[in-house]
Protein backbone atom coordinates (compact mmCIF):
# COMPACT_ATOMS: atom_id res chain seq x y z
CA UNK A 1 0.00 0.00 0.00
CA UNK A 2 1.44 3.42 -0.55
CA UNK A 3 2.36 4.73 2.86
CA UNK A 4 1.03 8.16 1.60
CA UNK A 5 -2.70 7.54 1.66
CA UNK A 6 -4.26 6.53 4.76
CA UNK A 7 -6.90 3.36 3.93
CA UNK A 8 -10.44 4.76 4.38
CA UNK A 9 -13.22 3.23 6.51
CA UNK A 10 -14.76 1.40 3.15
CA UNK A 11 -11.75 -0.40 3.21
CA UNK A 12 -11.59 -2.27 6.11
CA UNK A 13 -8.93 -4.67 5.54
CA UNK A 14 -7.04 -4.35 2.50
CA UNK A 15 -7.17 -7.41 0.55
CA UNK A 16 -4.06 -9.15 -0.08
CA UNK A 17 -2.38 -8.12 -3.47
CA UNK A 18 -4.64 -5.49 -3.69
CA UNK A 19 -2.09 -1.49 -3.67
CA UNK A 20 -4.27 1.56 -2.62
CA UNK A 21 -3.89 4.34 -5.28
CA UNK A 22 -5.00 7.76 -5.79
CA UNK A 23 -7.58 7.68 -8.97
CA UNK A 24 -4.97 9.96 -10.89
CA UNK A 25 -2.25 7.45 -10.37
CA UNK A 26 -4.13 5.27 -13.15
CA UNK A 27 -5.02 7.96 -15.86
CA UNK A 28 -3.36 8.49 -19.07
CA UNK A 29 -5.30 12.11 -18.92
CA UNK A 30 -8.50 13.89 -18.39
CA UNK A 31 -9.39 16.05 -20.68
CA UNK A 32 -12.33 18.37 -20.86
CA UNK A 33 -14.48 18.21 -24.19
CA UNK A 34 -15.32 20.94 -27.04
CA UNK A 35 -18.95 22.32 -28.42
CA UNK A 36 -17.16 24.06 -31.53
CA UNK A 37 -20.36 26.25 -33.89
CA UNK A 38 -22.95 25.41 -35.94
CA UNK A 39 -21.92 23.49 -38.97
CA UNK A 40 -22.57 24.77 -42.94
CA UNK A 41 -23.58 21.44 -44.00
CA UNK A 42 -23.73 17.25 -42.70
CA UNK A 43 -20.33 17.31 -44.75
CA UNK A 44 -18.20 19.65 -42.46
CA UNK A 45 -19.86 18.31 -39.37
CA UNK A 46 -18.41 15.94 -36.58
CA UNK A 47 -20.99 13.97 -33.84
CA UNK A 48 -20.41 15.44 -30.05
CA UNK A 49 -21.47 13.42 -27.27
CA UNK A 50 -23.09 15.70 -24.69
CA UNK A 51 -23.97 14.89 -21.06
CA UNK A 52 -27.26 13.90 -21.06
CA UNK A 53 -26.51 11.25 -23.62
CA UNK A 54 -25.28 9.10 -20.55
CA UNK A 55 -28.11 7.85 -18.72
CA UNK A 56 -28.26 7.92 -14.96
CA UNK A 57 -27.33 3.89 -14.93
CA UNK A 58 -24.17 5.10 -16.45
CA UNK A 59 -25.44 3.49 -20.07
CA UNK A 60 -25.60 4.89 -23.44
CA UNK A 61 -28.82 6.34 -24.64
CA UNK A 62 -27.08 8.30 -28.22
CA UNK A 63 -29.25 7.92 -30.41
CA UNK A 64 -28.85 11.71 -32.70
CA UNK A 65 -25.24 12.91 -31.56
CA UNK A 66 -24.89 16.57 -32.18
CA UNK A 67 -23.48 17.93 -35.20
CA UNK A 68 -20.97 20.50 -34.84
CA UNK A 69 -18.21 22.34 -36.90
CA UNK A 70 -14.74 21.56 -35.04
CA UNK A 71 -11.53 23.01 -35.74
CA UNK A 72 -8.81 20.32 -36.96
CA UNK A 73 -7.28 20.22 -33.15
CA UNK A 74 -9.86 20.31 -31.48
CA UNK A 75 -11.05 17.02 -33.51
CA UNK A 76 -7.47 15.51 -32.35
CA UNK A 77 -8.16 16.69 -28.98
CA UNK A 78 -11.79 15.33 -28.34
CA UNK A 79 -11.73 12.48 -30.35
CA UNK A 80 -13.20 9.31 -28.37
CA UNK A 81 -11.62 5.69 -28.83
CA UNK A 82 -12.61 2.50 -27.25
CA UNK A 83 -12.27 1.78 -23.42
CA UNK A 84 -12.13 5.66 -22.91
CA UNK A 85 -14.41 7.02 -19.76
CA UNK A 86 -17.06 9.45 -20.47
CA UNK A 87 -17.94 11.46 -17.31
CA UNK A 88 -20.35 14.22 -16.75
CA UNK A 89 -18.20 16.49 -14.71
CA UNK A 90 -20.95 19.49 -14.87
CA UNK A 91 -24.70 19.34 -13.64
CA UNK A 92 -27.12 21.32 -11.79
CA UNK A 93 -28.69 17.34 -11.24
CA UNK A 94 -26.83 15.12 -8.29
CA UNK A 95 -28.20 11.92 -9.92
CA UNK A 96 -26.70 12.85 -13.39
CA UNK A 97 -23.19 14.47 -11.83
CA UNK A 98 -20.34 12.31 -11.73
CA UNK A 99 -22.08 9.59 -13.86
CA UNK A 100 -19.96 7.35 -16.22
CA UNK A 101 -19.98 5.58 -19.43
CA UNK A 102 -17.41 3.71 -21.03
CA UNK A 103 -16.79 4.50 -25.13
CA UNK A 104 -17.55 1.45 -27.09
CA UNK A 105 -16.41 0.66 -30.32
CA UNK A 106 -19.28 1.42 -32.24
CA UNK A 107 -18.99 4.98 -30.36
CA UNK A 108 -15.44 5.07 -31.58
CA UNK A 109 -16.40 4.42 -34.94
CA UNK A 110 -18.82 6.99 -35.49
CA UNK A 111 -15.49 9.03 -35.23
CA UNK A 112 -17.89 11.18 -31.91
CA UNK A 113 -16.23 13.57 -29.55
CA UNK A 114 -17.57 14.75 -26.32
CA UNK A 115 -19.33 18.30 -25.54
CA UNK A 116 -18.12 20.70 -22.66
CA UNK A 117 -19.75 19.54 -20.35
CA UNK A 118 -18.35 15.84 -20.18
CA UNK A 119 -14.60 14.97 -19.40
CA UNK A 120 -12.82 12.10 -20.96
CA UNK A 121 -10.95 9.32 -18.69
CA UNK A 122 -8.30 7.85 -20.53
CA UNK A 123 -6.91 5.12 -18.39
CA UNK A 124 -3.44 3.33 -18.64
CA UNK A 125 -4.41 0.00 -19.76
CA UNK A 126 -1.24 -1.41 -18.15
CA UNK A 127 -2.76 -0.31 -14.47
CA UNK A 128 -6.22 -0.74 -14.96
CA UNK A 129 -9.50 -1.88 -17.09
CA UNK A 130 -11.67 0.28 -18.05
CA UNK A 131 -15.51 -1.51 -16.72
CA UNK A 132 -13.45 -1.71 -13.57
CA UNK A 133 -13.16 1.63 -13.33
CA UNK A 134 -16.18 2.11 -14.87
CA UNK A 135 -17.83 0.49 -11.29
CA UNK A 136 -15.72 2.12 -9.26
CA UNK A 137 -16.92 5.61 -10.55
CA UNK A 138 -20.27 4.89 -10.51
CA UNK A 139 -21.16 3.31 -7.57
CA UNK A 140 -20.17 3.54 -3.62
CA UNK A 141 -17.05 4.37 -2.90
CA UNK A 142 -16.17 6.23 -5.81
CA UNK A 143 -19.22 8.52 -6.12
CA UNK A 144 -19.12 9.51 -2.56
CA UNK A 145 -15.57 10.50 -3.41
CA UNK A 146 -17.30 12.74 -6.50
CA UNK A 147 -19.86 14.69 -4.01
CA UNK A 148 -17.37 14.73 -1.85
CA UNK A 149 -14.22 16.64 -3.90
CA UNK A 150 -16.65 18.36 -6.24
CA UNK A 151 -17.10 22.22 -6.03
CA UNK A 152 -20.45 24.18 -6.74
CA UNK A 153 -20.84 27.32 -9.08
CA UNK A 154 -23.75 29.09 -9.97
CA UNK A 155 -26.29 26.30 -9.27
CA UNK A 156 -23.71 23.68 -11.49
CA UNK A 157 -22.02 20.60 -9.45
CA UNK A 158 -18.63 20.58 -11.06
CA UNK A 159 -15.82 18.09 -11.76
CA UNK A 160 -12.40 18.58 -12.33
CA UNK A 161 -9.20 16.43 -12.94
CA UNK A 162 -8.20 17.55 -9.46
CA UNK A 163 -11.63 16.26 -8.12
CA UNK A 164 -11.87 13.10 -10.33
CA UNK A 165 -8.48 12.34 -9.73
CA UNK A 166 -7.78 12.80 -5.80
CA UNK A 167 -10.19 9.84 -5.13
CA UNK A 168 -9.43 7.07 -3.31
CA UNK A 169 -9.49 3.26 -4.28
CA UNK A 170 -7.71 0.32 -4.03
CA UNK A 171 -6.72 -1.92 -7.04
CA UNK A 172 -6.45 -5.78 -7.37
CA UNK A 173 -3.96 -7.03 -10.29
CA UNK A 174 -5.08 -6.25 -13.60
CA UNK A 175 -6.69 -10.35 -14.42
CA UNK A 176 -8.38 -9.90 -11.06
CA UNK A 177 -9.92 -6.54 -12.06
CA UNK A 178 -10.87 -7.87 -15.34
CA UNK A 179 -12.64 -10.91 -13.41
CA UNK A 180 -14.66 -8.58 -11.36
CA UNK A 181 -15.67 -6.63 -13.72
CA UNK A 182 -17.27 -9.73 -15.73
CA UNK A 183 -18.40 -10.82 -12.88
CA UNK A 184 -20.38 -7.66 -11.75
CA UNK A 185 -21.48 -7.95 -15.61
CA UNK A 186 -23.42 -10.72 -15.36
CA UNK A 187 -24.26 -10.69 -12.01
CA UNK A 188 -26.31 -7.28 -12.68
CA UNK A 189 -27.43 -8.28 -15.92
CA UNK A 190 -29.29 -11.08 -13.92
CA UNK A 191 -30.31 -9.18 -11.18
CA UNK A 192 -31.57 -6.39 -14.02
CA UNK A 193 -33.43 -9.13 -15.28
CA UNK A 194 -35.01 -9.90 -12.65
CA UNK A 195 -36.29 -6.29 -11.29
CA UNK A 196 -37.53 -5.84 -14.51
CA UNK A 197 -40.02 -9.17 -14.66
CA UNK A 198 -40.45 -7.88 -11.31
CA UNK A 199 -42.00 -4.61 -12.11
CA UNK A 200 -43.79 -6.21 -15.08
CA UNK A 201 -45.15 -8.23 -12.71
CA UNK A 202 -46.90 -5.00 -11.03
CA UNK A 203 -47.88 -3.52 -14.78
CA UNK A 204 -50.04 -6.74 -15.33
CA UNK A 205 -51.60 -6.10 -11.47
CA UNK A 206 -52.11 -2.57 -12.99
CA UNK A 207 -53.50 -3.98 -16.11
CA UNK A 208 -56.10 -6.69 -14.10
CA UNK A 209 -57.19 -3.86 -11.37
CA UNK A 210 -58.12 -1.75 -15.08
CA UNK A 211 -59.63 -4.60 -16.56
CA UNK A 212 -61.93 -5.36 -13.12
CA UNK A 213 -62.75 -1.90 -13.23
CA UNK A 214 -64.07 -1.96 -16.80
CA UNK A 215 -66.36 -5.33 -16.40
CA UNK A 216 -67.53 -3.53 -12.38
CA UNK A 217 -69.39 -0.80 -14.82
CA UNK A 218 -69.70 -2.01 -18.39
CA UNK A 219 -73.41 -3.44 -17.11
CA UNK A 220 -75.58 -1.83 -20.29
CA UNK A 221 -79.13 -2.36 -17.98
CA UNK A 222 -78.38 0.13 -15.79
CA UNK A 223 -79.92 3.88 -16.66
CA UNK A 224 -77.32 6.95 -17.41
CA UNK A 225 -77.01 9.73 -15.67
CA UNK A 226 -74.97 13.19 -15.70
CA UNK A 227 -73.00 14.10 -13.47
CA UNK A 228 -74.30 17.18 -12.79
CA UNK A 229 -78.11 15.65 -11.86
CA UNK A 230 -76.00 13.72 -9.08
CA UNK A 231 -74.15 16.03 -7.56
CA UNK A 232 -75.00 18.97 -4.45
CA UNK A 233 -72.28 20.36 -5.69
CA UNK A 234 -69.22 20.68 -8.92
CA UNK A 235 -66.61 23.76 -7.97
CA UNK A 236 -63.15 24.40 -7.38
CA UNK A 237 -60.91 26.80 -5.19
CA UNK A 238 -58.16 29.50 -5.93
CA UNK A 239 -54.64 29.42 -5.45
CA UNK A 240 -54.78 31.67 -1.92
CA UNK A 241 -53.17 35.35 -2.13
CA UNK A 242 -49.69 35.21 -2.54
CA UNK A 243 -49.43 31.63 -3.76
CA UNK A 244 -46.95 28.96 -2.60
CA UNK A 245 -45.22 32.59 -0.36
CA UNK A 246 -48.45 32.16 1.74
CA UNK A 247 -48.58 28.82 2.70
CA UNK A 248 -47.90 28.07 6.40
CA UNK A 249 -45.91 24.96 7.91
CA UNK A 250 -49.15 23.72 10.10
CA UNK A 251 -52.93 25.30 9.48
CA UNK A 252 -55.35 24.23 7.42
CA UNK A 253 -54.38 21.58 4.54
CA UNK A 254 -54.81 22.93 1.15
CA UNK A 255 -54.77 19.91 -1.09
CA UNK A 256 -53.13 20.39 -4.46
CA UNK A 257 -52.80 18.21 -7.79
CA UNK A 258 -50.37 16.21 -6.34
CA UNK A 259 -51.96 15.38 -2.92
CA UNK A 260 -55.07 13.58 -5.58
CA UNK A 261 -53.94 9.62 -6.61
CA UNK A 262 -56.00 7.16 -7.85
CA UNK A 263 -55.22 4.94 -4.39
CA UNK A 264 -56.17 7.86 -1.73
CA UNK A 265 -54.68 11.15 -0.48
CA UNK A 266 -50.60 11.82 -0.32
CA UNK A 267 -50.18 14.38 2.44
CA UNK A 268 -45.99 14.15 2.57
CA UNK A 269 -45.66 17.60 0.92
CA UNK A 270 -49.48 19.18 1.70
CA UNK A 271 -49.79 23.08 2.00
CA UNK A 272 -51.60 24.66 4.67
CA UNK A 273 -53.29 27.81 5.56
CA UNK A 274 -54.28 30.14 7.82
CA UNK A 275 -58.16 29.88 9.57
CA UNK A 276 -58.63 33.39 7.95
CA UNK A 277 -57.63 32.30 4.59
CA UNK A 278 -59.69 29.08 4.96
CA UNK A 279 -62.91 30.82 6.01
CA UNK A 280 -62.68 33.32 3.32
CA UNK A 281 -62.07 30.37 1.10
CA UNK A 282 -65.58 29.00 1.77
CA UNK A 283 -67.24 27.64 -1.42
CA UNK A 284 -64.30 25.25 -1.43
CA UNK A 285 -63.89 23.82 2.26
CA UNK A 286 -64.08 20.08 1.99
CA UNK A 287 -66.58 17.77 3.48
CA UNK A 288 -65.95 13.53 4.57
CA UNK A 289 -67.08 12.13 0.58
CA UNK A 290 -66.23 14.78 -1.21
CA UNK A 291 -64.58 13.01 -4.47
CA UNK A 292 -61.58 15.28 -5.92
CA UNK A 293 -60.61 14.85 -9.18
CA UNK A 294 -57.57 16.82 -11.00
CA UNK A 295 -58.66 19.19 -13.86
CA UNK A 296 -55.67 20.51 -14.93
CA UNK A 297 -51.94 19.49 -15.86
CA UNK A 298 -49.86 16.19 -16.55
CA UNK A 299 -52.23 14.66 -13.74
CA UNK A 300 -55.68 15.59 -15.04
CA UNK A 301 -58.27 13.12 -14.40
CA UNK A 302 -56.21 11.76 -11.16
CA UNK A 303 -59.26 11.16 -8.92
CA UNK A 304 -59.86 10.00 -5.16
CA UNK A 305 -62.52 10.71 -1.90
CA UNK A 306 -62.28 12.75 1.47
CA UNK A 307 -61.98 10.02 4.28
CA UNK A 308 -64.41 10.14 7.48
CA UNK A 309 -61.70 11.24 9.31
CA UNK A 310 -59.77 13.38 7.33
CA UNK A 311 -60.98 16.87 9.25
CA UNK A 312 -60.94 20.35 7.71
CA UNK A 313 -59.57 21.06 4.05
CA UNK A 314 -59.68 23.00 1.02
CA UNK A 315 -58.49 22.67 -2.64
CA UNK A 316 -57.06 25.18 -5.06
CA UNK A 317 -58.08 25.89 -8.93
CA UNK A 318 -56.31 22.43 -9.90
CA UNK A 319 -58.60 20.39 -7.89
CA UNK A 320 -62.35 19.60 -8.39
CA UNK A 321 -64.64 18.92 -5.44
CA UNK A 322 -67.79 16.59 -6.93
CA UNK A 323 -70.02 16.13 -3.53
CA UNK A 324 -72.24 13.61 -4.41
CA UNK A 325 -75.93 13.73 -3.55
CA UNK A 326 -78.13 10.92 -1.49
CA UNK A 327 -78.33 9.27 -5.33
CA UNK A 328 -74.91 8.14 -5.68
CA UNK A 329 -72.11 6.35 -2.98
CA UNK A 330 -69.26 8.48 -3.12
CA UNK A 331 -66.73 5.71 -3.48
CA UNK A 332 -69.09 3.99 -6.26
CA UNK A 333 -68.58 7.54 -8.25
CA UNK A 334 -64.63 7.86 -7.06
CA UNK A 335 -64.40 4.35 -8.67
CA UNK A 336 -66.28 4.99 -11.99
CA UNK A 337 -64.00 8.15 -12.27
CA UNK A 338 -60.85 6.05 -12.06
CA UNK A 339 -62.05 3.59 -14.63
CA UNK A 340 -61.50 3.01 -17.94
CA UNK A 341 -64.82 4.03 -18.63
CA UNK A 342 -64.79 6.96 -16.63
CA UNK A 343 -60.98 8.34 -17.48
CA UNK A 344 -62.15 7.94 -20.91
CA UNK A 345 -64.47 11.17 -20.64
CA UNK A 346 -62.68 12.77 -18.57
CA UNK A 347 -59.82 12.62 -20.95
CA UNK A 348 -61.99 13.35 -24.34
CA UNK A 349 -63.49 16.66 -22.55
CA UNK A 350 -59.91 18.01 -22.08
CA UNK A 351 -59.17 18.79 -26.12
CA UNK A 352 -56.45 20.67 -26.52
CA UNK A 353 -52.99 21.58 -24.91
CA UNK A 354 -54.01 25.51 -24.95
CA UNK A 355 -56.96 25.00 -22.48
CA UNK A 356 -56.75 25.86 -18.66
CA UNK A 357 -58.36 22.19 -18.14
CA UNK A 358 -61.21 21.21 -17.48
CA UNK A 359 -64.55 23.38 -16.79
CA UNK A 360 -66.87 22.69 -14.15
CA UNK A 361 -69.61 22.59 -16.87
CA UNK A 362 -67.93 19.79 -19.01
CA UNK A 363 -67.26 17.75 -15.92
CA UNK A 364 -71.38 18.18 -15.11
CA UNK A 365 -72.08 16.27 -18.60
CA UNK A 366 -70.32 13.48 -17.65
CA UNK A 367 -71.88 9.95 -17.83
CA UNK A 368 -72.50 8.04 -15.16
CA UNK A 369 -74.48 4.10 -14.57
CA UNK A 370 -76.59 4.41 -11.56
CA UNK A 371 -77.33 1.11 -10.30
CA UNK A 372 -79.51 1.31 -7.11
CA UNK A 373 -77.63 2.82 -3.89
CA UNK A 374 -77.61 -1.40 -2.81
CA UNK A 375 -76.14 -2.53 -5.84
CA UNK A 376 -73.41 0.16 -5.76
CA UNK A 377 -72.12 -0.48 -2.32
CA UNK A 378 -72.43 -4.13 -3.87
CA UNK A 379 -70.02 -2.87 -6.77
CA UNK A 380 -67.74 -1.24 -4.35
CA UNK A 381 -67.48 -4.03 -1.61
CA UNK A 382 -66.40 -6.22 -4.71
CA UNK A 383 -63.72 -3.47 -6.41
CA UNK A 384 -61.96 -2.68 -2.82
CA UNK A 385 -61.66 -6.42 -1.73
CA UNK A 386 -59.63 -6.89 -4.89
CA UNK A 387 -58.01 -3.81 -4.33
CA UNK A 388 -56.82 -4.86 -1.24
CA UNK A 389 -55.89 -8.48 -2.79
CA UNK A 390 -53.40 -6.78 -5.43
CA UNK A 391 -52.19 -4.29 -2.96
CA UNK A 392 -50.65 -7.25 -0.76
CA UNK A 393 -49.23 -8.54 -3.91
CA UNK A 394 -47.88 -5.26 -5.25
CA UNK A 395 -46.52 -4.68 -1.46
CA UNK A 396 -45.02 -8.08 -1.91
CA UNK A 397 -43.84 -8.04 -5.20
CA UNK A 398 -42.17 -3.85 -4.21
CA UNK A 399 -40.57 -5.38 -1.31
CA UNK A 400 -38.61 -8.93 -3.21
CA UNK A 401 -37.27 -5.53 -6.15
CA UNK A 402 -36.20 -3.19 -2.94
CA UNK A 403 -34.19 -6.28 -2.24
CA UNK A 404 -33.02 -7.06 -5.09
CA UNK A 405 -31.46 -3.74 -6.01
CA UNK A 406 -30.47 -3.55 -2.20
CA UNK A 407 -28.14 -7.26 -3.31
CA UNK A 408 -26.96 -5.37 -5.98
CA UNK A 409 -25.44 -2.44 -4.30
CA UNK A 410 -24.12 -4.89 -1.63
CA UNK A 411 -22.57 -7.40 -4.50
CA UNK A 412 -20.82 -4.32 -6.13
CA UNK A 413 -19.72 -2.57 -2.86
CA UNK A 414 -18.24 -5.67 -1.94
CA UNK A 415 -16.37 -6.53 -5.03
CA UNK A 416 -15.11 -3.15 -5.31
CA UNK A 417 -13.69 -3.67 -1.97
CA UNK A 418 -12.17 -6.98 -1.95
CA UNK A 419 -14.49 -7.86 0.74
CA UNK A 420 -15.45 -10.47 -1.65
CA UNK A 421 -12.78 -12.38 -3.31
CA UNK A 422 -13.80 -13.55 -7.83
CA UNK A 423 -12.08 -16.21 -8.81
CA UNK A 424 -12.23 -18.07 -12.22
CA UNK A 425 -14.59 -20.29 -11.15
CA UNK A 426 -16.98 -17.73 -9.75
CA UNK A 427 -16.67 -16.19 -13.42
CA UNK A 428 -17.58 -19.47 -15.06
CA UNK A 429 -20.68 -20.00 -12.59
CA UNK A 430 -22.24 -16.71 -13.70
CA UNK A 431 -21.53 -16.68 -17.28
CA UNK A 432 -23.77 -18.11 -19.77
CA UNK A 433 -21.79 -21.56 -21.73
CA UNK A 434 -22.16 -22.55 -24.88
Amino acid sequence: MNPSIQNPHWYPVLAQGWTMSRAKAIFESFDSGVWGEDPYDDDSSTPVIRSNEIDEGGDWRVTAPALRLLSPSEKVKARLREGDLLIVKSSGSHAHIGKTAVVTKEIEQLGSCFSNFTGRIRILRHRANSKFLWYFLNNSPGRDQLFYYGTTTTGLINLSATSIGVGVLALPPLPEQERIAAYLDASCMAIDAAVAAKRHQIETLDAIHQSSLHRAFANESWPQERAKDLASKIGSGVTPEGGATGYLVEGIPLLRSQNIHFGGLRLDDVAFISEETHAEMSSSQLKPRDVLLNITGASIGRCTFVPENFGEGNVNQHVCIIRGNHRIDHRFLAAFLSSPMGQGQVLSAFTGASRQGLSHKELGLISIPLPSIGVQRDVVAVLERLKSQQKQLRDKIGLQIDALVAYRKSLIHECLTGQRRISKDDLSRVQPHG
